[in-house]
Formats: C-alpha cells, structure tokens, sequence
C-alpha cells in the first residue's frame, strides 16, 4: 500500500511540475528565442509603447477592416463586385477578408487564405478618397482573385510569418504559409533587433540605466539610420535576402541591390513607397550632412497631416523667415509642407477620380 501510494504521490508530484512549467513558460516569439515579443517593452517604455500602438507602422497589417457595407465596384467590362457581410464574415467576391494590409491613413487592402497561401483581394479601400476601387497594380478591364502574396510582402508589412514551406517550382520559389502564424504590424524588434537578452538583463538588474544587449539607433552612423527606413520605403523591389533578417546597423546594399537612377522627379510617385529615393535627391538633403528621416519623422509618435508640427522641423535649419519671394509669408510657419512636399497624382492607382500622394522630394513647385 505504502509503495502504492508513494507512486501515487510522485505521479501527482510531476504533474504539478509539468502544468506549473505550462503556465509560467511563456509562448516562444515566431521568430526565435533571441525575440522577447514587443509586449516586454511595456513595463520600461510604457508611454513610448503606447504612442506607437497609434502609428501607421504598427497598423500595418491587421484584422480591423475599413470602408462601407454593403458595397461594390464594377469594372469596364461590366462585372461587378460586391462587399457584404454574412454570417461567416465580411466577403469580397466570394472570399472572406482574412486580413487587411495598410494602416488605414490613407488606404486599405485586404488578403484571404486558401489553400496554405495568401492572395490580395482585387478590390482595395481608399480612406481618403472614400470609395472602393480596384487594388494597386490590379486592371481596371476586369476583376481577379488569383494574385499570390509572397513572403516578401510581408518582410515590411508584419514582423514575421510563419512559413511552411519553400520549394522550387520551374525557375522560382514556391512558398507555403502556416495559418494564423503572424505578428502583425511592424514592431519594436523590427527596428531596435532582437530583445531577449536585452529584457532578461534589465529584469534581473532593474536598476541598471545604461541599455544593455540592445542597439542605440542613435549610435547608428546618419547612413545606417536612412538605411533602416529604405529597406521598406525605396519602393517595390525583390530583396536578395528576407528583410525579416535585419538587425540595426545593417547595409541597404546587403538586401537589395544598389538603386540605379532611381526616382528623383516628384511625379515619381509609387504606392509603395520611394520616399528615400525622392527624400536623397533632394536639395535639403544634399546640402546637410545629418539629415536623415527621423530629422523630421518621430517614429513613435502617430504624426497624420500635422503640418504644424512638420513645419516646425523646417524652421529648425530655415531660422529666418520665409524669404520675400514667398507669397504665404504669414502662414509658412504653420504649413511649410503643402508647398514644398505637395500631395500629387498618382501613376501607380488608377480610381474614378484622381488619387493624390505626397511627395518626399523636399522642393519649390508652381502655384
């Protein structure tokens, strides 16, 4: 009886321990055990955690989905496709919205899952204009639901994703993704690199000030910094490696291969982004040794059309008022940007009406 019960105990024994190891064991991040998942942030950066759950960054890709149901848009051959809501969810064409990709400033659009693959949605929502219309890239003759979205879209629009799978197919790679597995939005880790050691050091030694097993962007040289925004704001183009790879401090060079007479007119406009380009061609740029992205963008801070704030940048290198050539001399300082960065139309989406974008090319336009 005695040995009997003694088993009894050390089997409740062990699964004590095993169910104890089960609750405190947190999940592993996606990405590895080098990444402590951007929640850790929380209890040191708490403000600046909290402003960046606002930024376009973070909302990059998500569940939330914007724009009117019920809805539709019809293309030039006559076909229509309708938004709607229904029992199983919110529909386009037939497909279940799995996803949305884009933060919602400006527009919105959508992917949904078969077959362990993502494919985009033939109908996007523009926020600004305020209508659905055909997704960036996709014709206006006809609707189709057969783009696949490869790996590399999500190397700057999420934090990771768990792929299945990659094999060969003919003379190009063929992914399969695992279902559910993303971190969505571009996170802490994307910027600042992996975190682990970082927060198990902080934690048991909360006194400590100085950052520990962690990259200071600020030590980054100016060329590194613009580096790390231009590996997703230098437009569309086929990484030699997956961006999920980076780790502050890196080369451009390293992922991408070098731009030859890139964008550097301002009706070079591109959806997806070639802000560093038109940004490096410009006069401001190539007349100051440190500018750098961050010189006028806070990105922690959730900054929309604050042209105020924008234009108080401007004035921190442009200390005189606006020069007498200047037709708006009383209301520069509060709006330098419409001028001199203005919203122009885009190329790249083709809309019922004219779809505007800013230009990152720093400037004097026509009136």
């Amino acid at each position: 009886m005695n040995k009997r019960m003694l088993l009894v105990a050390a089997g409740i024994i062990c699964l004590i321990v095993l169910l104890s190891q089960c609750i405190t064991q947190p999940a592993q991040d996606l990405r590895g055990p080098a990444y402590a998942g951007a929640g850790t942030c929380i209890s040191c950066h708490q403000d600046i955690y909290h402003h960046y759950l606002q930024t376009t960054h973070f909302k990059t890709t998500g569940k939330e989905i914007l724009g009117t149901f019920p809805a539709s848009f019809t293309y030039d051959d006559g076909t229509t496709v309708a938004m709607a809501v229904t029992d199983s969810g919110k529909v386009q064409g037939g497909h279940l919205f799995h996803l949305s990709v884009g933060s919602g400033r400006h527009a919105q659009t959508y992917l949904y899952w078969n077959n362990e693959n993502y494919y985009q949605l033939p109908v996007s929502y523009y926020v600004s204009a305020g209508h659905w219309a055909n997704s960036p890239g996709f014709p206006t003759s006809h609707p189709k639901f057969d783009r696949q979205i490869p790996s590399t879209c999500f190397g700057c629009h999420s934090s990771a994703v768990g792929i299945k799978q990659v094999t060969m197919l003919g003379r190009g790679l063929n992914e399969t993704f695992e279902k559910g597995k993303m971190i969505y939005g571009i996170d802490c880790e994307r910027c600042h690199g992996p975190a682990a050691e970082h927060v198990a050091y902080h934690t048991a030694h909360p006194g400590e000030k100085k950052p520990m097993y962690m990259t200071a962007v600020r030590s980054l040289s100016n060329q590194q910094q613009l580096d790390m925004c231009a590996m997703c704001h230098s437009g569309l183009k086929t990484p030699q490696k997956a961006l999920f790879g980076y780790k502050p401090g890196d080369a451009y060079g390293d992922y991408f291969f070098p731009d030859i007479g890139g964008p550097s007119r301002p009706e070079q406009l591109d959806i997806h982004g070639t802000q560093y380009q038109l940004f490096t061609a410009s006069r401001c740029f190539k007349s100051s040794r440190q500018m750098s992205c961050v010189t006028c963008h806070d990105p922690h801070e959730n900054e929309g059309n604050n042209t105020v704030a924008f234009s108080k940048k401007c004035m921190q290198c442009h200390q005189q008022q606006p020069s007498p050539g200047c037709k708006f001399d009383k209301m520069a300082v509060l709006n330098c940007v419409d001028c001199h960065m203005p919203k122009l139309p885009s190329s790249k989406i083709v809309l019922s009406g004219t779809y505007y974008l800013r230009t990152h090319l720093i400037g004097i336009y026509k009136q």
